[in-house]
């Protein structure tokens, strides 16, 4: 698709219903994310969720997916300075899950966990930019390498993986400009989240673009319906049907 110029689409998924619905619409890719941990379990960050949670959720989604590609994110403390552990956390996502890919966050820092997965065949999506799960190293999710630093080891670490044998990168909150650089300097297709347009393709947290969760308000975030309105609505509807003794109707009885 990067060769042909055709833009990639990715969405998050967690459970079965949704990812039948996203699947069924034309997605190209569901993530599998660690962002499970916010939007279905209530968490502040992605830290919290286990390795057997991210198991669960993948084996629904994939269950749901009849064409598209599914990726599944490992959570913080399942690859991160053991490379065995790593591996062993790969391997149990894909025979528990029947998930497609993995997704790691870091660039030369997980250089050995990355290299020893993708040994075992595994495929491998990198994530590079704002790092969710390293929150409370950088300490705030603001734009990642505006800094000339900064930017060049995200450049350097972009090819790095490239050069690994990851099959594609996600750019998380930099700036447009760096993004397209990144997305000419690789042969592999380059997935933004607040990345700007330059790059091969786009993702977005479902719930977010959905308008399920209300509470999120990134520059990034295009929503395509308010779903918590309409939600609330029909609820209340139901409710009120209840009460009023309206519902079930006489074509709703056996």
């Amino acid at each position: 698709m990067k060769q042909r110029g055709e833009k990639i689409s990715m969405l998050t998924a967690y459970d079965y219903s949704m990812a039948k619905i996203v699947d069924q619409a034309g997605i190209d890719v569901i993530l599998v994310g660690d962002s499970a941990s916010n939007v279905m379990a209530g968490h502040e960050t992605t830290l919290p969720i286990t390795l057997d949670q991210m198991i669960y959720h993948a084996g629904s989604v994939v269950r749901a997916a009849q064409r598209c590609l599914v990726v599944v994110d490992m959570p913080f403390g399942s690859y991160q300075g053991n490379s065995k552990e790593a591996l062993n956390s790969a391997i149990r996502i894909m025979k528990e899950t029947g998930g497609h890919a993995v997704k790691l966050e870091g660039g030369k820092e997980i250089a050995e966990s990355t290299q020893r997965i993708l040994t075992a065949g595994i495929p491998v999506m990198g994530h590079l930019g704002l790092t969710p799960q390293s929150i409370y190293k950088f300490g705030t999710y603001q734009v990642r390498a505006k800094e000339q630093e900064e930017a060049e080891r995200l450049i350097s670490d972009a090819i790095l993986l490239d050069q690994y044998g990851c099959f594609a990168i996600v750019l998380e909150k930099i700036p447009a400009s760096l993004a397209e650089k990144v997305a000419k300097a690789v042969s592999i297709p380059v997935i933004g989240i607040g990345a700007g347009g330059g790059v091969d393709g786009q993702v977005l947290v479902l719930h977010d673009m959905l308008g399920i969760t209300q509470e999120f308000h990134p520059r990034f975030l295009r929503r395509y319906l308010n779903l918590a309105e309409q939600m609330k609505t029909a609820v209340a509807s139901y409710v009120s049907d209840v009460k009023s003794r309206d519902f079930p109707g006489e074509k709703e009885q056996y």
